[in-house]
Formats: C-alpha cells, sequence, structure tokens
C-alpha cells in the first residue's frame, strides 16, 4: 500500500523549506522596518524643508513600514512653519502673506516601492488616504515679501533628494478646513467642514514641472463640500450650500442647492433697518476657470458662468433710514471697478429666474409687489481687466421677462466699464397688457386702482451718466379708467368719488394715441438723479417721469431749469464731499507716518 503524501519525507522537507523561508521573511521585514524606517523619516523631513526653503517641518509620531506589501502607515502628522524662520523672513520683508498647518491622525499609503525611493530617490505610490485632518490657514499679512523669490520649480528645488514623484491617487476624506484673518483690527475666523478631495495622477519630474495641463501636479482633483451651512453674525440670515464640487481637469466649478434665507418679515424689520433679502438658487456653474491664473496672479477668469432655476426677493425696510451719501455705489458698472482682483467673465447665463420687489405702504398699511418671472439674460464682457478694457470697455446685457407673469418684458443694457462718468444706455419694450395686472403694486403703493385699460404697448430708449438720464419713451394703450383711494380700516380702501372723477374727466387721457389715426404722444425723458437714489430706483423714476407724461399728455415733470438747478447743486456738494474727503486722507497718513516713525 503506497504511503500517502501527507506523511511521507518529501513533505515534511517542504514543509522545512516553507518555514525557514517565512521566518527568513519575518527577519527581513523586521529588520527593513527597523532599517528602513529612521531612513525614511529623514529624507522624508529633509525633503519638505528644502521644498519649503525650510519654512515649514513635518513631523511623525510613528512610521509602520512593510517593504514587501508596499504598505506604509503614518501617524501623529503635524505640517506646520518654523516660527522662528517665519520671524527671520518677516524681518527681511520676504515673509508669506499667510501660513498653513495640516494634522493628521493617520495617513496609509499602499503601493509604495519603498527601496525604489532609497536606491533610486523616486517615489511610486499606488494610493494615499488620509482621514480627518485638519487644515489651518491663518492669514497674517495683506502684502507678501517684496525681495526677489525663488523662481525654481518644486521639481528643481528637489531633485537632489527626489528624481520623480508619481501618486496614482490621493484621497482626503472628512477634511476640516479654518480660516483665520489677523489682518483687521478684530481677528476674524471661519471653519469649513467635511471637505471631501481626491486627486489623480499626481507626477513630478522633469517634464511635469512646465505642464499646464496639471492642476498641482495632478491630471484632475476633485474637491467637495455638502450640506455647508450657517448663521450671519447678527442672525438675521441663515445660509445653506447643498454641494460645492471643483473638477480642475474640465476647469469647472458647480454649486447646488444655495439659499440665503432671512427671519420673517416682523422679526426681522424689528431687528434692522435694512433691507431684507431673500435668496434662492438651484444651480450655479462656472466654466473654464484658468486655476493657474487664479493662483499665481490673484486674478479671476471664466468663459461663463450659469445660473439656473432659482428666485430673489426684495423687501424694502418700512423703518429704514433714507441714505444720504451718494449711491454710486449701487450701479453695476461701479461694482465691477471695485472688485480687487483682476475679473474677466464672458458671458453670465440666468435661466429662469424670477425676482420680486416688495414694499410696505404706511397710508395704505398695506404690501404691494412687483414681479418679474421667468427671467433669462445673458450679460457679455465682464471685467476690470485693463488689456481686456482697452480691447473692449462695454458691457452688455439682455434680459427677457414676463412683467407680473403676464406681459413679455425685453432689456437691453450697455455699460462703459472705464468711463469717468459711468456712461449707460438701455432701451427696451413691454408686450400687451390688461393693465389691472399691476393693481398688486399700484393700490398698496399708489393708492390708485386702475378699473380698466389695455397697454398696447410700452417702448423707451435712454442714455445716462450717474447725474443726468435723458431718452424717449412712447406707452401704447386705451379705455384708461382709475379709482383713486383711501384706506378704510373695514374694507381695507375707500374710494374717492369726486378726485376720481376729475382724474379721469380732465387729467388722464384715456387713450394713446388719443384717436384713430393720429399721432401717438411721445414722452421726452429727463431726470436728474438725486445722490442718494440707488442704480433701479433712477431706471423706475425715468421711467415713471414718462409714463405720467404720457398718461396725463404732458411734459415730464422736470423742466429745464430744474434740471439745471439741481445738477449745479449737486456738483456743488460732490465738490463740498471730495474736499472733506482729501481732508480727512490727508490727516490719516498724518497719522500713519507719526505711527511708523515711532516704531
Amino acid at each position: 500500500m503506497a504511503v500517502p503524501f501527507f506523511k511521507s519525507k518529501v513533505f515534511k522537507v517542504v514543509l522545512i523549506v516553507l518555514a525557514v523561508l517565512a521566518s527568513l521573511l519575518l527577519i527581513a521585514t523586521l529588520g527593513a522596518n527597523t532599517f528602513l524606517k529612521p531612513m525614511l523619516i529623514s529624507k522624508l523631513k529633509k525633503s519638505v524643508s528644502k521644498a519649503t526653503n525650510n519654512l515649514y517641518k513635518i513631523n511623525l509620531k510613528d512610521v509602520q513600514l512593510n517593504v514587501f506589501t508596499g504598505s506604509i502607515s503614518l501617524t501623529g502628522i503635524t505640517f506646520k512653519a518654523d516660527t522662528h524662520v517665519y520671524e527671520i523672513l518677516k524681518d527681511q520683508n520676504n515673509a508669506p502673506a499667510s501660513l498653513y498647518t495640516v494634522e493628521a491622525a493617520r495617513v496609509s499609503v499602499s503601493g509604495a516601492k519603498a527601496l525604489k525611493y532609497i536606491f533610486s530617490k523616486e517615489v511610486s505610490v499606488q494610493q494615499i488616504s488620509i482621514d480627518d485632518a485638519i487644515v489651518k490657514l491663518d492669514k497674517l499679512s495683506n502684502k507678501t515679501g517684496t525681495k526677489e523669490k525663488d523662481k525654481r520649480t518644486l521639481y528643481q528645488k528637489i531633485k537632489d533628494d527626489i528624481k520623480l514623484i508619481n501618486i496614482g491617487g490621493i484621497e482626503l476624506n472628512d477634511v476640516q478646513f479654518n480660516y483665520a484673518d489677523h489682518t483687521g483690527k478684530s481677528p476674524s475666523a471661519s471653519v469649513i467642514k467635511h471637505i471631501d478631495i481626491k486627486a489623480a495622477e499626481l507626477l513630478i519630474d522633469s517634464a511635469t514641472q512646465s505642464d499646464t495641463s496639471r492642476t498641482l501636479f495632478c491630471k484632475n482633483i476633485s474637491a467637495g463640500i455638502k450640506n455647508y451651512e450657517g448663521k450671519s453674525a447678527g442672525g438675521l440670515y441663515s445660509y445653506k450650500l447643498q454641494s460645492l464640487t471643483l473638477h480642475t481637469q474640465a476647469s469647472k466649478l458647480i454649486a447646488t442647492g444655495i439659499i440665503l434665507q432671512p427671519l420673517p418679515s416682523a422679526q426681522y424689520f424689528k431687528k434692522s433697518k435694512e433691507d431684507r433679502f431673500d435668496l434662492k438658487l438651484d444651480t450655479v456653474v462656472f466654466n473654464k476657470i484658468n486655476l493657474e491664473q487664479y493662483y499665481k496672479q490673484n486674478s479671476f477668469s471664466a468663459s461663463s458662468i450659469v445660473i439656473t432655476q432659482g428666485r430673489f426677493e426684495v423687501f424694502s425696510n418700512p423703518n429704514g433710514v433714507v441714505p444720504v451719501t451718494d449711491r454710486l455705489v449701487t450701479f453695476p458698472h461701479w461694482a465691477v471697478r471695485q472688485i480687487k482682483q483682476r475679473v474677466k467673465i464672458d458671458t453670465v447665463y440666468l435661466k429662469n429666474i424670477n425676482v420680486k420687489y416688495k414694499e410696505y405702504h404706511k397710508q395704505s398699511k398695506k404690501t404691494g409687489s412687483i414681479a418679474f418671472t421667468n427671467i433669462t439674460a445673458r450679460v457679455l464682457n465682464i471685467t476690470n481687466n485693463k488689456n481686456a478694457l482697452s480691447k473692449n470697455n462695454i458691457c452688455k446685457a439682455y434680459v427677457h421677462s414676463q412683467f407680473m407673469g403676464k406681459a413679455s418684458f425685453n432689456l437691453w443694457f450697455d455699460f462703459n466699464l472705464n468711463d469717468a462718468d459711468y456712461k449707460y444706455a438701455y432701451r427696451g419694450h413691454l408686450g400687451a397688457l390688461d393693465l389691472k395686472a399691476v393693481n398688486p403694486a399700484v393700490m398698496p403703493l399708489g393708492m390708485v386702482q386702475i378699473t380698466s385699460g389695455n397697454l398696447k404697448s410700452l417702448d423707451f430708449k435712454v442714455s445716462s451718466t450717474q447725474k443726468v438720464s435723458a431718452g424717449s419713451l412712447k406707452f401704447l394703450y386705451n379705455d384708461l379708467k382709475v379709482k383713486l383711494l383711501k384706506q378704510d380700516n373695514e374694507k381695507g380702501y375707500k374710494q374717492k368719488s369726486l378726485l376720481s372723477f376729475f382724474a379721469n374727466s380732465l387729467i388722464l387721457k384715456s387713450n394713446n394715441p388719443e384717436k384713430a389715426g393720429e399721432a401717438a404722444r411721445v414722452a421726452t425723458l429727463k431726470f436728474i438723479r438725486p445722490s442718494n437714489f440707488p442704480f433701479f430706483k433712477t431706471v423706475w423714476f425715468t421711467l415713471l417721469n414718462g409714463i405720467k407724461a404720457s398718461a396725463m399728455g404732458k411734459a415730464p415733470k422736470q423742466d429745464e431749469q430744474d434740471m439745471e438747478k439741481r445738477l449745479k447743486e449737486k456738483e456743488k456738494a460732490d465738490k463740498k464731499a471730495r474736499k472733506q474727503k482729501e481732508k480727512e486722507d490727508k490727516e490719516f497718513r498724518k497719522k500713519l507716518e507719526k505711527l511708523k516713525n515711532k516704531n
């Protein structure tokens, strides 16, 4: 009978050989860990120090290395600036504006070729995973060092120690980002939690050091934030962001579920004298963002921004203080000029946006509203870039909407982006409308009810500066009848019968043109902006004067002499304000110089 194989001498020899090999492998692994761990830590620290010009240091609590499986586990990692080096750079006027600190409890590395790193100076890793990391950014100054910086690439800085770095993928899960700004009178701070980042195909070598198709040497970086929310400092608003995702390979940033939610009206107006804003946007997409330009030059550019599905409501504060300062700051082209970083956006698209303006009228004790629904818009050439402005200094906007949800309304705007007088022009067309549709606005706010009237069309064309608007308006309608109202505690409104009769008989023209075949009345628009009038109020009052003039059959209220008088008064007030500002600036510079001399 044959002896079973498992009882044979051959099998026993195989077992002995395998046991010896296993022992050798175990000894080799333990020896490799003992021998390679200090070498690995030393090289890692040296590389970080060299790559950051000795400003940053990395420390580790422990490293577990398995040469044969290619796995490395690092625990207790801290990456932070050497404050002594920072102070030296500061004294040399060469310190960075911000400092970073990174803390991670654990970093797992798989597919690492440790021997290749030690003997060939090449870092080759399949995957790196970092969980529950905290990244801190402290902004310490508004200016970076003025001395000439080291212009070498990262590869040029590390090539003596590392010839190549190749990492297949990097994952950072549930990262917390802490930001602190120490440049103001008092420090401000913000925290963003639950950030996920994935980077693919990181490669640093002689070829990729100048590869502009990569971001931070990676083929693609996807970074995302989910369910970010908070409250404003005074508690008037809460804000939410469902998600924010960046894809570097596609140069695309996508934001979803943007909400700015104010307190209920009664509570809000008790606590604030500012207007109340309510915003909700489903999706905002930034296309073809130049990330390298933003990172290196602090300049933002995008081929387009697409804003889809949402609403924006403004409720004018009934307790608000009438502003006395110049509201030029509300002009769109003024705002573009004030952006500190260079901006160039080719096109902004709006799709299916609803806008509503609400105002409480103390006399009627009611709230009136004007609505523009289903807005689509295209805005071209938003920029403050000098080179771009030398080629094209006009920002154009086309807006289509449904006025009060009933009539087609088209608007065209031209904004001069570098004109000293802030020139702009606009024209528009409002289609056929039953005029009773505007009663939700004119009854509470104007104490007037339109009982009948059909708008055929409203067309206007206006050219403006920051001071004066001039143009023409054609308001075609028929069968216009109104009631003048007064407030009634029981019914809400009560008709002023006699005044209504006079208004319809003697003041208002029922039709324009009055008879078939006659030429229509065309109003000449001339309006001087009071300095405390914001942009859209200026546009509205300019058009309102023309509408009134058409309906009453007489010239707008502001005549030539009144215009000239108000213009001179405004110029005088502006001159006085400029002198006062120059005086304050001079005193501030003197105080600043004294502080410098003391230090």
